[in-house]
């Protein structure tokens, strides 16, 4: 029987606008989707706005920043119509210092408030082009970009993801905890036995203002105390959106996170290990497909469908390289390991967390009076390192395969099926151990990734060669039993992705 539930939007956007926590929205009275350069221009002047950031991600994920100070109404047109010349090569290890000149060009229905400035300002996130003003071969929101309009060419299947935000609120401890939570018991407490509640509430409301959309947060399982450190885990779960929107929203949602953390004096880790023996911070990928605006993920008896199950195959066979865009520091293989509710095999089913892919419960949607049962499947696999860009264009790349190799995909999932009578845990891939072991499976699976210039050569070599820079091969083994070594491992990467 399919339980859920219902959600129903009405086909007037006058219903998103109203109540909508995004100034620009209720100012303009429209979505970002229609925001158009004069709109901006109007908000600057209507709300007195002294200074535009145009904000890029690089290489390493994170949002960048170049400011500007508004002179005038023309030099704000200008802003918004050119952008700006950047150093290139200091933001992407790929780029010859010959050819260091790139542009980043607003995308003005990416323009928000910016919640942290006293000084009125408007944030609006860029594309990169190069010289010849084509967009940057090496840029990852282009490669995503490609990867999400050759699904799309190829198999007619349209997909939206989203991606689970797990991370660590970590306060310096000066005095004894009163209502202290438990360790590895703490999903979905509230305060006062959860101490950070306020802090993840401002998250989800400037979030929401900055037209990041988000389903609900909630304390997750990690609970850690210690003589010096008070450390609590949560997570944001954001709502579905296609690959690229999804992207720009984590990597928006963790300067968010970081910077309201900042704002009370503690850090906010998404680091995939924070202290041995206690949950990591996963980065879980749900995902699901749509033709012609049809969900296809099951049949008419509610059961996973064909194709559904052809996207799972193809994703498990390239599983155990897609850790090159999904786990990308040693602690990501600390993670991984048994008994944590973290994959270390390549299977799938629908109930163990410890799968590399789960199906959870679906619901029922409404919209513009359809009604639809909306089911997804968890990629359980990347955790809080990951290039979101990349990771999220391997993964169309591998569906791809699987429903252009439908017959082999399906082989693959019948024969790795948790409940299946055909299912021997004997039989399994394991995961990689290390980055180094990555990178080799990069290597060996990068055809599939560099079909049709989706991923560039270069950047494929580019990623090899950073991973195995960490010479990690036998690390998790190496340190297992070396306390200060693992502290100053995982202190080391405390702040990656």
């Amino acid at each position: 029987m399919i339980h859920g539930r219902v959600s129903r939007l009405n086909d007037n956007e006058d219903v998103f606008i109203n109540l909508n926590p995004n100034p620009l929205v209720r100012h303009l009275g429209k979505l970002p989707k229609e925001f158009t350069k004069e709109d901006i221009v109007k908000f600057a002047k209507d709300r007195e706005v002294k200074m535009i950031n145009l904000c890029h991600v690089a290489e390493d994920c994170r949002l960048k920043t170049l400011s500007f100070a508004i002179n005038n109404e023309a030099h704000l047109n200008e802003i918004l119509d050119f952008g700006e010349r950047v150093d290139g090569s200091s933001l992407f290890s790929f780029l010859e210092p010959s050819k260091s000149d790139v542009h980043i060009k607003p995308r003005i229905n990416k323009t928000f408030v910016n919640p942290f400035n006293i000084v009125p300002t408007l944030n609006v996130l860029c594309d990169y082009f190069g010289e010849d003003g084509e967009p940057l071969e090496i840029s990852p929101a282009n490669v995503l970009r490609k990867a999400q309009e050759r699904l799309l060419k190829e198999t007619g299947i349209a997909i939206k993801v989203l991606c689970e935000l797990e991370f660590y609120i970590i306060a310096k401890r000066e005095t004894s905890t009163i209502y202290p939570g438990t360790p590895q018991k703490n999903y979905q407490e509230s305060s006062p036995f959860a101490k950070f509640e306020h802090l993840r509430n401002e998250m989800l409301t400037t979030l929401a203002a900055v037209g990041v959309s988000v389903k609900y947060g909630h304390a997750e399982v990690g609970m850690i105390e210690n003589d010096n450190a008070l450390m609590e885990q949560h997570e944001i779960e954001p709502r579905l959106e296609t690959p690229v929107d999804m992207a720009d929203n984590v990597s928006i949602a963790k300067w968010i996170i970081r910077n309201v953390a900042a704002k009370y004096g503690v850090e906010a880790s998404f680091a995939p290990k924070i202290v041995l023996g206690h949950a990591g911070n996963g980065m879980h990928v749900h995902i699901s497909g749509a033709r012609n605006d049809e969900i296809i993920m099951t049949n008419s008896r509610g059961e996973l469908s064909e194709e559904a199950r052809a996207m799972i195959g193809g994703v498990l066979k390239f599983a155990p390289s897609l850790t090159a865009f999904g786990n990308t520091v040693p602690t990501s293989y600390l993670r991984l390991v048994p008994k944590q509710e973290a994959p270390t095999k390549v299977y799938w089913g629908y109930k163990n967390r410890e799968a590399l892919i789960r199906v959870p419960l679906g619901w029922w949607t409404e919209e513009n009076g359809k009604r639809e049962y909306m089911q997804t499947f968890e990629l359980r696999l990347p955790d809080g390192s990951a290039n979101v860009y990349l990771l999220l264009a391997g993964i169309l790349m591998a569906i791809g395969y699987g429903l252009t190799h439908k017959e082999k995909a399906l082989e693959i999932s019948d024969e790795t099926l948790a409940e299946s009578p055909r299912f021997s845990e004997d039989n399994l891939k394991i995961l990689p151990r290390s980055c180094y072991e990555s990178a080799k499976l990069l290597e060996k699976h990068r055809e599939i990734y560099e079909k049709g210039n989706v991923f560039p050569k270069r950047m494929i070599d580019g990623i090899v060669k950073r991973l195995k820079l960490y010479d990690d091969e036998n690390l998790v083994e190496s340190i297992k039993n070396d306390n200060k070594q693992t502290e100053e491992l995982i202190k080391k990467h405390l702040h990656c992705g």
